[in-house]
């Protein structure tokens, strides 16, 4: 079987769940390595190698005929990555765009203001900072924001579907679970559409089935790859 380009490290219920949602939004060749946290697989010095600091995912690009290979770590980074090397998929503004500035301003807001923002909600800090010492806002004001955006369409940029609404609705699907999503028909509305593509579906699917083989006793394959035809 020849090589798939994409090798993502992953494991079940964290945020390598982006990357394999856009890798199935985009239709792209993968293969699955995977992980077990509890068991410290992402210390193994073969991953360290990969990222020094041993947090998920990690994607390893081999390129389109497999002469070359780019690391790429974090989430939004990650995300961003493979919707411009798949232009095709439309998964990012072209460069040319209008929408290109918004586009990379979600990128960045996810993991720069709206996850510090809910950490803060689900781990209260002792002492509060001063507010100019933080480079976030507060969790409402992070969120309203999110709230504001998606009122003037059914996803952040309008009309189009983007890698910034895997980012941005992955961490709203996440507080939905966690009863910290406030009611709104505005959040109702984006998370009934993202639950109806069919690249979320069958990313679900796959974690379904890990997570099921582990519960099967197959958890002694952490670390190991499967290949996953695109």
């Amino acid at each position: 079987m020849a090589q798939a380009r994409f090798v993502l490290h992953h494991a079940p219920r964290s945020r390598a769940f982006r990357a394999l949602w856009l890798l199935e939004e985009a239709g792209a060749a993968y293969s699955l390595v995977h992980h077990d946290l509890s068991r410290g697989t992402q210390k193994a010095p073969a991953f360290l190698a990969l990222n020094p600091v041993g947090k998920l995912p990690v994607l390893v690009d081999h390129g389109p005929t497999g002469d070359w290979s780019a690391v790429v770590c974090e989430s939004a980074a990650i995300c961003a990555y493979v919707a411009d090397m798949l232009p095709a998929a439309r998964l990012a503004p072209a460069l040319d765009s209008p929408l290109r500035g918004a586009y990379a301003t979600w990128l960045a807001y996810v993991p720069g203001a709206l996850e510090p923002a809910m950490a803060d909600l689900m781990f209260p800090r002792q002492s509060e900072p001063p507010p100019l010492a933080l480079g976030w806002p507060r969790y409402d004001a992070a969120l309203r924001r999110v709230e504001d955006a998606l009122s003037q369409g059914p996803y952040l940029l309008g009309q189009d579907f983007s890698a910034a609404d895997i980012l941005t609705g992955s961490l709203l699907q996440w507080l939905q679970a966690w009863r910290r999503l406030p009611e709104s028909a505005v959040f109702e509305r984006y998370l009934a559409a993202l639950a109806g593509r069919e690249g979320l579906r069958r990313a679900q699917a796959v974690e379904a089935q890990l997570l099921q083989a582990r519960s099967d006793g197959d958890g002694n394959n952490a670390g190991h790859s499967t290949a996953t035809a695109a």
